[in-house]
């Protein structure tokens, strides 16, 4: 995509014969050339080594602004768009002095995302600011700025679906591992109880075992007696 500017559209240079073809005498035509002549002379100047009368020294001076202009709005453009501004070029007009002078220009600008949504809002942030760089803006300008900004709402979007989507991934392995807590729980408990009822049945079977050979020892004890 290219932002740049046109001044083509303000600026028409046309070439006019200094020859008159109409006058209504041959005196007046001599006293219009004898005139003419005069003035050429008075108001003539040498400029880059060609002789421009008045009107061709007004041209050049709009010419010259034009070509400031142009030059300055492609260089906010790409001090604004870095990495992803490309290399200026320009439209060029021959002036009355037989030089040329910049009256279009653009400069290209990448509208490329990120590898993520941050990325690609980085990028369509610098993007508007490089657009907008100039003092005056054209609507190629606007436009670029527009679809850069159109962009970003669409990484926003992927943003938060993403956030979303990582938010619902995250509490489904916590209640995965909420449940798996609660099974580890449950299994000692049922472990432990198991553990206290065997504890209990051999405490019972000691003391029965115990009870019945102080039994048996006191029967022999008897006998021997």
């Amino acid at each position: 995509m290219q932002i740049g500017s046109n001044y083509g559209s303000y600026y028409h240079f046309n070439h006019s014969s200094n020859d008159s073809k109409n006058s209504n005498s041959i005196d007046a035509k001599n006293n219009d050339d004898t005139s003419s002549k005069e003035n050429n002379q008075r108001d003539t100047q040498m400029i880059n080594g060609v002789e421009l009368d008045a009107k061709q020294i007004q041209q050049l001076r709009e010419l010259q602004n034009i070509d400031r202009n142009v030059k300055a709005h492609e260089a906010a453009h790409q001090a604004a768009g870095g990495g992803l501004a490309g290399a200026a070029s320009f439209t060029y007009t021959r002036g009355p002095d037989n030089q040329m002078y910049a009256t279009a220009g653009e400069v290209p600008i990448s509208m490329q995302k990120g590898n993520t949504p941050e990325e690609t809002i980085a990028n369509a942030r610098q993007i508007v600011a490089a657009a907008m760089a100039p003092a005056d803006p054209s609507p190629q300008d606007y436009k670029v700025a527009a679809n850069a900004t159109k962009m970003e709402f669409e990484a926003r979007a992927e943003a938060m679906k993403l956030k979303a989507e990582e938010a619902k991934e995250k509490e489904e392995e916590n209640k995965e591992k909420t449940e798996e807590s609660n099974n580890t729980e449950l299994k000692n408990s049922k472990q432990s109880s198991t553990d206290e009822t065997t504890d209990k049945k051999f405490k019972n079977f000691v003391a029965k075992t115990y009870q019945q050979n102080s039994q048996n020892n006191y029967i022999n004890f008897s006998i021997a007696s």
